[in-house]
């Protein structure tokens, strides 16, 4: 059976993995790593529908994400280290629809090295913590739309569609680079999995009370 599932923030997307394998007793997969920092849609995959993720894995996703300006960090998120910092230049309205049209649409996007593709067999973020750097080559993505907000004059808010393997940390620093400064992700929320979405997303303890019932 397949089950969208909320994972939490502080919880690893193999935290959620290894409780519902706990509750169900069988094999449990899932259709995509959420960063821990990060909470949402986690589309669950368990006995032998394990065999219908890798479908589901390539499903186009939705993501809220708040990015801080004037702060870079090695991870691009709020977990990371800052590693640099910029003055915020005031941004205006019409520059905001600019940066959209700029990152909407077919782009070449670089992996970050805190992610968990693997190279070698080795996962990037393993390296990373070692301060060793690995150059990728830059995968296509498709960003379908993208609204920006200004929260406040350091803050945005965003709101992504895009396709799977689109890293949105990565997403955010570029914007961040567009107003002419640096930033990072301070939240993000997955909203949705193809048609799989967060207000009809099971907590642990109603999947368990459904899988009991």
């Amino acid at each position: 059976m397949i089950f969208n599932l909320y994972k939490p923030k502080d919880f690893s997307s193999f935290d959620i993995v290894k409780k519902v394998k706990y509750i169900t007793k069988e094999k449990v997969g899932h259709s995509g790593t959420l960063d821990p920092f990060a909470d949402g849609v986690l589309v669950l995959g368990v006995g032998k529908s394990t065999k219908k993720l890798s479908d589901i894995i390539q499903f186009d996703k939705t993501y809220e994400g708040v990015i801080k300006l004037g702060y870079k960090t090695d991870s691009m998120d709020l977990t990371g280290n800052i590693v640099d910092t910029k003055e915020v230049p005031k941004i205006f309205s019409k520059s905001l629809k600019e940066c959209s049209n700029k990152f909407t649409g077919e782009l070449l996007q670089r992996t970050p090295m805190y992610s968990a593709r693997k190279i070698n067999g080795v996962r990037l973020y393993k390296l990373a913590r070692k301060n060793i750097e690995i150059k990728t080559n830059p995968k296509l993505i498709i960003v379908k739309s993208l609204n920006i907000n200004i929260i406040d004059k350091n803050t945005l808010k965003i709101t992504v569609e895009c396709s799977s393997g689109t890293y949105i940390r990565v997403l955010a620093e570029d914007i961040a680079d567009f107003f002419g400064t640096v930033g990072h992700l301070i939240s993000l929320t997955r909203l949705s999995v193809g048609e799989y979405n967060l207000n009809e997303s099971l907590t642990i303890e109603s999947f368990e009370d459904k899988w009991k019932s």
